[in-house]
């Protein structure tokens, strides 16, 4: 018996495991490819229906032969195909790179293309060596002092993160049911969007809003928009060293925890287990819940990203455990695995 899985023949048609893997080794460039077209927009452009190349390199501003060559490799790949020589047309692959569509992974593919990005995963075998994220190495700094060094990339990343978090906000205030509470504390809430979906969900309460100062100077306008302006305080600092709201009777930590490790994880959960004090009060995280076994799962990507470039991590439903356990909380519910979702934890 060969030592070697087997392991299904996949993409682009790949008949054997070495033409797989020399697909797989691809991947760098496509995504660079992929991530030039949706900077310039050339699925926005085709949003009318085919082009040719000549036109979409008018409407885009690129040199037309470069276009076509670039565009023939993304097509071999099912993003955007050749209906006509030199003729382009979207596909279902090239969809959510536009701009202007629910669900655009717009954002998502420009954060891929960034400097702080790119050159932490350049230097991933530092990590793999030492078990450190690479942003100090490569950019000088670690994430956080990058961006502040960088106020376009900062504000870049908050509202990519604002937008990103808009997609299962429905689904998760369902699960946390924010009517039930008075006063909720966001920590660590970026510009508000979550916090005030949950007001729109509870007219009556009121809510606290937490994060870096910079953060909170763009908060006005997604407050305003959603019409909750006067039901928030603005509360700015670090949630490691500033106090934290102590009268809320729900607390909030999206898409925070996995950014941190374990230490630094355990020691924002302590900060906010004293501030419940013998309250029953509950703590609502949502992250990720990696899935077990081999089967794909984008957590297990986005853990990559933590651990370059933040030193954090996702976990697993038993690392969750361990953690709320390790900090006196017990974990109330029993969230599903394998996508963005609520994990209710409840002072122990």
């Amino acid at each position: 018996m060969s030592a070697v899985a087997d392991v299904a023949a996949g993409p682009g048609g790949a008949s054997t495991h070495r033409d797989r893997l020399a697909i797989l080794t691809c991947g760098l460039r496509l995504a660079h490819v992929i991530g030039a077209l949706t900077e310039l927009r050339v699925a926005d452009a085709l949003a009318d229906g085919p082009r040719h190349v000549a036109d979409l390199a008018e409407r885009c501003g690129a040199n037309a032969d470069a276009l076509h060559r670039v565009l023939r490799m993304a097509a071999s790949f099912g993003v955007f195909t050749e209906t006509d020589p030199g003729v382009f047309a979207r596909t279902a692959l090239s969809e959510p790179t536009r701009a202007d569509v629910p669900y655009s992974l717009w954002p998502l593919i420009v954060y891929g293309r960034k400097k702080f990005f790119t050159e932490p995963y350049g230097a991933l075998v530092h990590t793999l060596r030492t078990g450190e994220p690479a942003t100090e190495p490569v950019l000088g700094t670690d994430f956080w002092g990058y961006l502040r060094d960088h106020p376009d990339d900062e504000q870049f990343f908050d509202s990519m993160m604002t937008e990103l978090g808009r997609w299962e906000t429905d689904r998760h205030l369902a699960m946390i049911r924010p009517e039930r509470f008075v006063r909720i504390a966001d920590l660590g809430g970026g510009h508000g969007h979550f916090l005030a979906a949950a007001l729109r969900h509870a007219p009556g309460a009121r809510g606290v809003l937490v994060d870096r100062p910079t953060v909170l100077s763009d908060a006005g306008p997604v407050l305003d928009a959603e019409g909750v302006t006067d039901r928030v305080e603005l509360r700015p600092g670090d949630f490691f060293d500033t106090p934290l709201p102590a009268d809320a009777d729900a607390y909030f930590l999206k898409a925070v925890l996995h950014n941190w490790p374990d230490d630094r994880t355990e020691a924002l959960l302590r900060r906010v287990r004293e501030t419940i004090g013998d309250r029953g009060t509950p703590l609502f995280v949502v992250e990720q819940v990696i899935a077990p076994g081999n089967d794909f799962d984008h957590g297990k990507v986005l853990d990559i990203d933590m651990l370059v470039l933040f030193g954090g991590r996702e976990r697993t439903l038993e690392q969750w455990h361990e953690l709320f356990a390790a900090t006196g909380f017990r974990l109330a519910n029993d969230p599903g695995a394998g996508r963005w979702t609520v994990l209710h934890a409840e002072p122990a």
